[in-house]
């Protein structure tokens, strides 16, 4: 059952860019493993290399003391390692149990044997804590729900190890939880894991050692319990960034409101939403997965549909039926699924800079040269890191990624401005940069309203957080009430 591997002089070049440098390590079997880095310091190209969605442009793998070139996942997989992608790799108009054993059916006379097939989905369902039937379409489930049966399926393959990219991040603290059960049992049964988070709280509590990567380059290892969680991200970013968040400024006393909604209902998922937000605010939105809070915010802009709700904007009534014509009234909304909703990520920065702000450039011909004068501006403000800014927008980092999303959506100079899930999958170099952007947001005098499932980034950064629960407003916490047993609390209906 036991798999052991040793990374010597493993080095990685896209073209004349080079992502990995000698890097050298190995694994034990049997052992939990926080892989840790900034976007961009080479543990994904390195997890996809041993687990054959690429190879090495130099260097050796060893699996079990023999010299391996996987050319495939399949090859991999039948050497027991599987790779759980932080971006799914779901068919989604085939059904979970379709999902889990596509490319490896059970077959009985033959034909497909449906039954054992979905005997056997809901045997790995039980084990990841979701409830769903094997046959609903994957189309229908939510975020977590997706990631759950990533899991299921990953399961399904025998891993002997088992490779989790950020495999929380969509996750309620309760399917955290099992999952981490889960861990610590194939971690029993001998199973090594590679877990990639840039939740230092979660990697503190569930890996054994730390290896910590910068730049495409091997800086250390560690047993995990020798390292606080300072130290992880000090090593992270070769740096120290104890001050993670900025100094709240509050917005003055006298600021006007700039965004108000009333009565808002979303069928099945918001009954009836009150708030507003001040010129110089950020107002945080708080709840588990379910509690509607997205949703809520995509049927604010059209995107959703509502069967009530009134609008104002600096005071005046306002029809929001699409998102353009929210972005016309100066709301933006920039979702949680940054590569399915925020950035097309086989443009150029430039296209996705500009696509919603298109008429600026063209007169009638599209003005490339201001373009880029835009996507230059826009690379220094926000922090973006390209080594090429004529690249395709999937050639960035999450985290960078993350910053041009915002650049596009801050692009038509919006007054509100709706952030859901804006650190969801970024470092914690990244993270602090989007923290000072958010606070810089609201100094300009915008209305800034951050949705996020992190309690600690909701207290860090916001004037007041709403928290939903069951389609409902809870309560409006002020920034001096905010502590995560109050959110939690009243999150679950125990306060």
């Amino acid at each position: 059952m036991s798999l052991k591997i040793r990374f010597e002089q493993i080095s990685k070049r896209f073209g004349p860019v080079e992502v990995l440098h000698e890097v050298s390590f190995g694994v034990a079997p049997g052992r939990i493993y926080g892989l840790l880095g900034e976007n961009g310091a080479g543990k994904s190209t390195l997890m996809k290399i041993l687990a054959g969605y690429e190879q090495a442009s130099a260097g050796q793998l060893w699996v079990d003391d023999h010299a391996q070139t996987f050319t495939g996942p399949r090859q991999a997989e039948a050497n027991g390692i599987v790779l759980i992608h932080q971006e799914f790799n779901l068919a989604e108009h085939l059904s979970i149990a379709q999902n889990i054993f596509l490319g490896h059916e059970i077959k009985r006379h033959g034909l497909l044997d449906d039954r054992a097939m979905h005997a056997a989905t809901r045997h790995y369902l039980d084990q990841v804590g979701l409830s769903a039937d094997p046959a609903t379409p994957v189309r229908r489930l939510i975020v977590a729900e997706k990631q759950l049966v990533e899991i299921a399926k990953a399961l399904s393959r025998n891993a002997r190890l088992l490779i989790m990219d950020e495999p929380t991040a969509t996750l309620t603290p309760g399917e955290t939880e099992r999952l981490f059960t889960l861990m610590r049992k194939l971690r029993a049964d001998g199973v090594t894991l590679l877990y990639i988070s840039h939740k230092l709280d979660e990697v503190e509590r569930i890996t054994d050692e730390i290896v910590v990567m910068r730049d495409g380059r091997f800086v250390t290892r560690a047993p995990t319990a020798s390292v606080t969680r300072q130290q992880m991200a000090n090593l992270m970013v070769g740096r120290d960034v104890s001050e993670l968040f900025p100094p709240r400024l509050p917005p003055a006393t006298d600021a006007p409101e700039v965004f108000a909604v009333n009565h808002l209902k979303v069928p099945g998922w918001m009954q009836d939403l009150s708030f507003s937000v001040r010129a110089g605010e950020i107002l945080g939105f708080a709840g588990l997965v379910g509690a509607g809070r997205t949703e809520a915010f995509e049927a604010i802009i059209g995107l959703r549909a509502r069967s009530g709700g009134d609008f104002a904007i600096n005071g005046q009534p306002v029809r929001l039926n699409n998102p353009r014509a929210a972005m016309r009234h100066g709301l933006t909304y920039l979702s949680e699924d940054r590569k399915g909703k925020g950035l097309h990520v086989d443009l150029g920065l430039r296209q996705n800079l500009t696509l919603m702000t298109l008429e600026r450039y063209a007169h009638p011909l599209l003005d490339v040269a201001a373009e880029t004068a835009a996507l230059t501006r826009a690379v220094h403000d926000f922090g973006i890191r390209t080594g090429d800014i004529n690249s395709k927008a999937r050639m960035l980092s999450g985290g960078n990624q993350q910053k041009l999303a915002l650049a596009k959506f801050l692009h038509p100079d919006p007054k509100v401005v709706v952030l859901d899930e804006p650190t969801r999958g970024v470092d914690v170099g990244a993270k602090r940069d989007i923290y000072f952007l958010i606070q810089a947001l609201a100094q300009q005098g915008r209305a800034v309203i951050v949705i996020s499932s992190e309690l600690l980034e909701l207290i860090g950064l916001c004037h007041r957080v709403a928290v939903l629960r069951g389609g409902q407003l809870q309560t409006t916490l002020d920034a001096d009430q905010l502590t995560e047993e109050a959110l939690i609390g009243y999150a679950t209906g125990t306060h």
